[in-house]
């Protein structure tokens, strides 16, 4: 990561106003660009051992390797950054953690997590996602979701049995299709974006976004946009206002760029008109 780059994280995880315990889990390390979402499923109190271990395994593996890599020096032959195959390294390698606990604990028999997480370095960040927590982007104004629901419903939206509009009053909305934990090797989604100046980044396990219509969340970040605690309390709030049925976790992200980063932001710019 970039030295100079510096992060303005805030998170809160909430029970919500049904579930008797929180099988969410967030974590964050500033000092690396790193942040990490967790949703966990699972028997008893499984889930919740799932999603724990996909939050500090990835943050465990990231702090010990990222200080020996470039991570943002491209690898020839996938095309993806170095940041991006270190995360997808660590997301794999707890993935056969939770798998292999799943199998040889009978408490934690059938246990997994969705996951999505942000890694930030340079002037880019890499989003990799398992399942439906998601991550949206707050710029210029405007909320654009860019992870991908891995549900059965968003498959059949895909295809074109369902609308948008009829997929969000859908009872079968929260059947997944992708988890870690569950097989011996995650399919993961990875992307790589840029960061352009007053972006804000959002990650929310699926009790935010089941509650909480986009255009609430977009109206809560126009509000508060300058105090990312404010805008956390207040998506808790309204989730819970909602009925607050899953549990609710949200990490906001805004990035601060570097001198170094904006230069290269710039000259990008002009490239484009050259």
């Amino acid at each position: 990561m970039d030295k100079s780059l510096t992060l303005e994280i805030s998170g809160f995880s909430d029970g919500g106003a049904v579930r008797d315990h929180n099988e969410d889990c967030i974590g964050s390390a500033a000092e690396i660009g790193l942040v990490v979402l967790a949703d966990g499923m699972g028997g008893h109190n499984a889930g919740e051992v799932a999603s724990d271990m996909a939050v500090t395994g990835i943050t465990a593996s990231l702090r010990s390797r990222i200080a020996d890599i470039d991570t943002g020096s491209v690898d020839e032959k996938t095309g993806f950054t170095q940041g991006t195959l270190l995360i997808h390294e660590a997301i794999q390698q707890v993935n056969r953690e939770i798998f292999e606990a799943a199998q040889n604990r009978p408490q934690c028999q059938g246990m997994g997590t969705t996951l999505v997480t942000a890694l930030f370095y340079g002037d880019r960040v890499t989003i990799a996602s398992v399942g439906d927590s998601r991550l949206y982007r707050f710029r210029n104004g405007e909320l654009e979701q860019l992870t991908s629901d891995h549900t059965l419903l968003q498959e059949l939206v895909d295809r074109g049995f369902y609308s948008a509009e009829e997929a969000r009053q859908s009872l079968n909305k929260n059947v997944i299709t992708r988890a870690l934990g569950t097989e011996e090797s995650a399919q993961v989604d990875l992307q790589e974006e840029i960061i352009l100046p007053h972006d804000v980044y959002l990650l929310c396990s699926d009790g935010l976004n089941d509650m909480v219509e986009d255009e609430k969340i977009v109206s809560t970040l126009r509000k508060f946009g300058g105090n990312l605690d404010k805008i956390g309390e207040e998506l808790i709030r309204l989730a819970n206002d909602a009925g607050g049925r899953d549990n609710i976790s949200v990490i906001l992200v805004r990035p601060q760029l570097s001198q170094s980063a904006l230069r290269r932001w710039l000259n990008r710019i002009v490239s484009w008109f050259e």
